[in-house]
């Protein structure tokens, strides 16, 4: 039976799953890698270090099952960049993480002189140290003769993508995705090619860019000493737009909610990007072949980390799964709502001085009003994101799959198939950002004739329908606001 070996490369580790023409998993294996932290706000990892724990992790995955992969596909943590010697393969730095914000003092230059609007038009993006084209140019003006060796052609760059796919095939090929591409701040979203203006914006020689390969396609094989044989690498997505096309969402109107610390919805918009004006993103995802198609983007900053808080700040719970049991000790919220502004407001309502508040509070709120508020917090921003998405896309949501550690929460999931007033999908696979990865390598390789067989092996997921009357979800929202309202009133006096 045929398998794919899907890399899901992520933030602090890795995780390799061996994943059958049926979507089962045979087998897995994971492993955490180092985080660095130079100075403060300062993010890296070391590369090598990143390459041994995936290749280690791939052949334990391997290890575990006599079942032979007919390919590999790559779906890995996005805005982080590499640079490295194309002669010997060996980085020149470490790699600066999509956390690091040591370019903010750019971005902000880069803003008053008047060029955000152009290229949010041109890359659909912000301009912020999130993603990766300050971090490049910081390293070619900050390792010693790297702007001279990359003019000269012998330095290579790339997302974390681009850098496992060199190793991988022994420095043979030299790509990435367009979805990869589209997050680095130098990629014309429309055209879907590195942009000119932009290199010579951010002073990055095109010569150090990979070549941009369609997402489920050729890759190159891997060496034959990695894994005994050479593999085809088939597929690759970041690990947002892999989640979104594991979950079947190739269609506008189709959507994903990832809840982990914070929490990312993607709507898919189709084949015409959306310029937002409302602080959402337009990225590159993929349509049902892996064609390049769009999506709208919007970050919850807090979502999962307020439930955190609650345990390790204020030791009201003792494990997360606690929160759902005390919610449904309540009948309702009894008027508490909880906005976690820790650090500030994201999409759509962008305060960076909101801060944390609590409201509606009584002599009689105990500890459940405040699990269940956290709980519910997570629900109304996804609303407000999606609703934006909606706003200024004109496609009507469908349904909203969901993945992450939150989503295991019965609880929060039917909360919030009530409160988005849509029916919520959570697959019984919950790696999705892994399964996006296989199926996108499957579909090039002939594991899956078309996007539909490959949605069809998966087990059937789990639906929430929404069951709140209408104006009772008002009654909530209303409430949601006032409170959203109070926070943004104490950065508005200075808080």
């Amino acid at each position: 039976m045929p398998c794919i070996l899907a890399i899901d490369q992520g933030t602090t580790g890795t995780t390799c799953l061996v994943i059958d023409e049926r979507g089962e998993i045979v087998a897995r294996a994971y492993s955490e890698f180092t985080q660095h932290f130079p100075r403060a706000g300062w993010v890296e990892h070391d590369p090598e270090e990143l390459w041994a724990v995936t290749l280690r992790t791939a052949r334990q995955a391997l290890a575990a099952t006599t079942r032979e992969p007919s390919a590999i596909g790559i779906t890995n943590q996005r805005e982080t960049v590499v640079l490295w010697d194309r002669r010997t393969g060996e980085p020149v730095h470490r790699a600066i993480v999509w956390q690091d914000r040591r370019t903010a003092p750019r971005c902000r230059e880069l803003k008053e002189a008047g060029a955000e609007a152009w290229i949010r038009d041109r890359t659909g993006l912000v301009l912020d140290p999130y993603f990766s084209a300050t971090k490049l140019e910081w390293l070619l003006e900050n390792v010693p003769g790297a702007r001279d060796r990359a003019e000269a052609g012998e330095l290579a760059a790339g997302t974390i993508d681009a850098w496992l796919i060199w190793k991988l095939t022994g420095g043979r090929v030299h790509a990435t995705d367009p979805t990869n591409a589209s997050r680095t701040l130098l990629f014309d979203m429309r055209r879907l090619a590195w942009d000119d203006e932009l290199l010579d914006l951010f002073t990055i020689p095109a010569a150090l860019l990979p070549e941009v390969r369609p997402s489920s396609g050729d890759f190159g094989e891997t060496e034959l000493g990695h894994f005994g044989r050479p593999i085809p690498i088939a597929g690759v997505a970041g690990d947002q737009q892999a989640a979104l096309f594991g979950q079947g969402c190739w269609a506008p109107g189709l959507a994903k909610n990832t809840y982990g610390t914070g929490a990312f919805l993607l709507l898919h918009t189709g084949s015409e990007p959306v310029a937002s004006q409302r602080g959402l993103l337009s990225t590159v995802a993929c349509g049902a072949r892996g064609e390049p198609a769009y999506a709208l983007e919007g970050s919850i900053f807090i979502a999962g980390a307020a439930v955190q808080w609650l345990r390790d700040e204020l030791g009201i719970i003792a494990h997360a799964p606690e929160a759902e049991t005390l919610a449904r000790e309540l009948e309702s919220n009894d008027g508490v709502y909880f906005v976690p502004a820790f650090v500030g407001l994201g999409a759509p309502h962008w305060e960076p001085d909101a801060r944390g508040t609590i409201v509606g509070l009584t002599r009689g709120t105990g500890r459940a009003h405040l699990a269940r508020a956290a709980l519910e917090a997570m629900t109304y921003a996804t609303r407000d994101v999606l609703e934006a998405m909606i706003a200024e896309s004109g496609v009507t949501a469908t349904h909203l799959a969901v993945d992450g550690g939150a989503a295991q929460n019965d609880w929060l999931m039917q909360f919030q198939a009530d409160v988005i007033g849509v029916p919520v999908r959570r697959p019984a696979i919950v790696e999705t950002t892994a399964l996006g990865a296989a199926g996108l390598a499957g579909l090039a390789t002939g594991v899956w004739a078309d996007a539909g067989e490959f949605l069809a092996a998966q087990p059937e997921p789990t639906r929430f329908e929404p069951r709140l009357e209408p104006a009772a979800r008002d009654l909530l929202l209303t409430g949601w606001h006032r409170a959203l309202a109070a926070a943004r009133a104490w950065a508005a006096y200075g808080g």
